[in-house]
């Protein structure tokens, strides 16, 4: 199945890495984590993709026209530098299959995507999301009077489900998006939502973006210790 791949943004709270290249080029290892994602796809035998490109678009194209990867054909399309990420799928939209997946260019996940297409097929919506549990980043304390009286170390299961990406669309939810400078999460989403069109696969697995330096640590770390969750999937 077509996998399209929204990798425009500007990746402003990783700056430290985003000055010079676009956040999906940022390496986890010695590979852009773009590619890592491509990787994953390509496992479940996904092998045509689409890249949203937008801020140094020029710097995805380049990697990807200098190598082939597992036998994917991967097509960028400049989506433009200040597009939301509704826009950059409205953008899309003459080069979309009528079934579609979607992700973010900045986040890995051990997700089943074979249950997941199972999921979207089975529910017969016009979206699936990927729900998932953010990873705590700090324990709880509960205090009575001054007294402590409850100390609870990170617990993912204390935080609700949020739009993890991975996403099974049809290409339909292109009308979904009628002001293309709105973005995808809260607007067509929600439209999605009113009509009953939203379905959610819920993954209790692994789940990891990456939004700023700390996590992007935390990638390397996984990935130079051998037990990276996504190569091992």
């Amino acid at each position: 199945m077509q996998v399209v791949i929204l990798a425009g943004g500007f990746g402003t709270r990783l700056s430290e890495e985003t000055d010079l290249i676009p956040k999906p080029m940022v390496k986890i290892g010695d590979i852009p984590i773009l590619h890592h994602i491509i990787d994953y796809y390509a496992k479940f035998g996904h092998r045509e993709f689409v890249l949203a490109l937008g801020y140094k678009a020029e710097i995805v194209e380049d990697y990807f026209n200098e190598r082939k990867i597992l036998n994917c054909n991967v097509l960028s399309v400049d989506t433009g530098l200040d597009t939301s990420t509704g826009g950059r799928i409205k953008k899309l939209e003459s080069y979309l299959d009528d079934e579609f997946m979607l992700t973010y260019g900045d986040g890995l996940s051990n997700v089943d995507l074979h249950s997941l297409l199972k999921h979207h097929l089975q529910f017969g919506k016009i979206a699936t999301v990927t729900a998932v549990r953010p990873p705590a980043r700090f324990g709880s304390i509960e205090i009575s009077d001054g007294r402590v009286t409850k100390f609870a170390e990170k617990d993912p299961q204390d935080v609700g489900w949020i739009n993890g990406g991975f996403f099974c669309l049809k290409k339909e939810v292109c009308r979904y998006i009628p002001d293309p400078s709105l973005s995808f999460e809260s607007d067509a989403m929600n439209r999605l939502v009113s009509n009953g069109e939203l379905s959610a696969y819920e993954h209790r697995g692994w789940w990891q973006p990456m939004d700023t330096l700390r996590d992007k640590r935390t990638l390397e770390a996984l990935w130079n210790k051998g037990n990276a969750p996504w190569l091992l999937t």
